[in-house]
């Protein structure tokens, strides 16, 4: 059974014949093509030769000649549909499964393709008819040479028009539905056409067929500006890429491709002779859809409007890239000038101005550090906290593991430079995260730490804790809750505070409480009462100011404990990657982020 042209295109298009040809054949570089000892003949001078943008590989010894098909049948004597099966599963593609049901939607795919195809011929000599001079006028003003508009096909749709009723005679009204290009009205039960006085830009899969389409208005009113195909059986937004297909020419020359926001940017810039430029059609980039780049170029470059929303949407596709990088597949970002994006650029500069402009992009890694850091007051110890957990928790998303540990290092020494103290080994490094509300209550729980240079500052919360417990039983009942969900890091005081937890809750007398603790945990008892300065601080203070100084105690031990167990996880995972580590580091971060 035949294999589908399409399917067969797509398997091409994802492998470069250098690529399979290369893991027989010893390859080097030379101009265009690549040159190597021929697998068909023995020599001793490299007469076997590959070119990926004609996409063939070609034997001057032997007369050998072919595509990728070609060459595995060839070198591995198998049969073509071997060799389909073989490159397809190298491609990431699934193999191609013969069923009435494959057969069924490769006709409803033909037919899908033929009806867009004569709505973009149509439309497109519409464009040059008279009666529209007005959208004509409107793209030629914009700076596209007729021989452009030629090139991309674009059209106009005119508010009246009969194409609908021409279509009708060959297909039928289900087809025609199928395709997006137009909607029932539901009290008259005509069908109107989407792209209803719009000029129309044909979005065309990678082998360079119309597979839907983007329409802009050309006079400014309270309709949308951009709309876009809906998604259907044959088109999935996520899924494309507009001017793939013409920019992978270029991959031969540059492995360097300009990302841009609409179709007006793609057509402006490649037009001034830039020919590497491609737009995500009017969707957030996609993993699919940068996949899909990286296949014909290692080192896209993101290049968004300079307004504060081109910024903001810049970080979000830098923050979902983030984890997909490695040393081959890069990602850079270049923000045009605040008010101005690639179109007006390429007008105001040319296209010398914006490869000028290229030069200055950024590496994403770079681009997300000073776009947390532009955003944050450097003095502000607290917004340096949350700078530094997002920094952290964005590196650890990185799927590379030695990438992973690379970046985190780079991160981690930028932010010693920013905040010294963090450089510390001792307790007291994570003090810029605390979040406190009350000054006052602050001021106090310092002074508990500073004056007992003896004790570590979690038993010192410990021993507070528990004498506040021991000493303010109407006061530690309203906090039972709290005080359940931290964990003590000393044995003796988490046995002690489990006994006063339980005893409180089962509402023991006070008296019964203090025998008990006597006979059980008299050394502990006398240690917490050694700790004189929390007798202090209580001995004046009202029950609800004793409440206050509890909770500002618990949230202390609490975001002490997160952060000692983050910075022990942090230091295992820049040694060695545990999933599960990773996963527990996550869920303190957010933890942590939310207190």
């Amino acid at each position: 059974m035949k294999y589908p042209k399409e399917y067969l295109d797509e398997i091409k298009l994802r492998l470069k014949v250098s690529q399979v040809v290369g893991k027989t054949v010893q390859l080097k570089k030379r101009g265009k093509e690549f040159i190597g000892l021929s697998p068909f003949k023995n020599e001793k001078s490299p007469s076997f030769t590959v070119n990926d943008e004609k996409e063939f590989y070609h034997c001057f010894s032997s007369g050998e000649h072919g595509n990728i098909f070609d060459f595995l049948m060839k070198t591995k004597s198998i049969g073509f549909g071997e060799a389909v099966r073989s490159l397809a599963a190298e491609a990431g593609m699934q193999p191609y499964r013969f069923s009435n049901f494959d057969k069924k939607k490769d006709l409803r795919f033909q037919t899908y393709k033929n009806i867009l195809k004569e709505y973009s011929n149509y439309f497109h000599r519409q464009l040059f008819n008279p009666a529209n001079k007005e959208a004509l006028e409107y793209l030629l003003k914009r700076d596209l040479k007729k021989s452009i508009i030629e090139e991309f096909q674009l059209g106009f749709v005119p508010w009246q028009n009969n194409f609908y009723e021409d279509l009708v005679k060959k297909y039928s009204e289900e087809e025609i539905i199928s395709t997006g290009l137009y909607y029932k009205n539901d009290k008259t039960g005509k069908f109107i056409d989407r792209f209803n006085s719009r000029v129309i830009f044909p979005v065309k899969n990678i082998t360079g067929e119309s597979i839907a389409f983007g329409g802009r208005i050309i006079r400014e009113n309270k309709l949308a500006k951009y709309i876009n195909s809906p998604e259907t059986e044959f088109y999935k937004k996520g899924n494309m890429i507009f001017n793939l297909d013409k920019a992978k020419d270029s991959r031969s020359e540059t492995d360097e491709v300009l990302i841009v926001e609409g179709y007006m940017d793609v057509v402006s810039v490649y037009s001034s002779g830039v020919k590497n430029v491609i737009a995500n059609s009017g969707t957030a980039l996609t993993e699919r859809q940068i996949s899909l780049i990286w296949k014909f170029f290692s080192n896209p470059i993101i290049c968004l409007d300079g307004d504060e929303s081109g910024q903001k949407a810049a970080l979000r596709i830098a923050e979902k890239l983030f984890p997909l990088i490695n040393e081959k597949n890069k990602v850079y970002f270049s923000i045009m000038p605040e008010g101005t994006d690639p179109d007006d650029y390429i007008k105001q500069k040319g296209k010398d101005g914006l490869i000028s402009l290229l030069k200055e992009k950024e590496i994403i890694q770079s681009f997300i550090w000073n776009y947390y850091l532009s955003k944050i007051d450097q003095n502000n110890p607290y917004e340096i906290s949350k700078f530094e957990k997002e920094i952290k928790s964005l590196s650890y998303s990185i799927q590379d593991e030695i990438l992973r540990k690379y970046v985190l290092e780079d991160f981690l020494e930028k932010i010693k430079k920013l905040t010294p103290i963090q450089s510390s080994r001792h307790a007291d490094r994570y003090a810029f995260y605390k979040k406190k509300k009350n000054y006052h209550i602050l001021k106090e729980t310092k002074l508990l730490h500073q004056k007992r240079k003896d004790l570590s500052k979690i038993q010192i919360i410990e021993f507070s804790i528990l004498f506040i417990i021991l000493n303010y039983f109407d006061t530690a009942l309203k906090k039972l809750e709290n005080l359940s969900e931290i964990e003590f890091l000393s044995e003796k005081n988490e046995s002690l505070k489990s006994l006063l937890i339980t005893s409180l809750t089962d509402g023991k007398d006070k008296e019964d409480i203090n025998i008990k603790i006597e006979n059980d945990f008299g050394n502990t008892l006398k240690e917490i009462n050694e700790n004189s300065n929390i007798q202090i601080i209580t001995a004046n203070k009202t029950n609800q100011e004793v409440s206050e100084l509890l909770e500002e105690l618990i949230n202390e031990h609490r975001e002490e404990g997160n952060l000692k167990k983050i910075e022990s996880l942090e230091q295992k995972l820049i040694n060695n990657l545990d999933e599960n580590s990773y996963s527990e580091l996550i869920k303190l971060k957010n933890q942590l982020n939310r207190e």
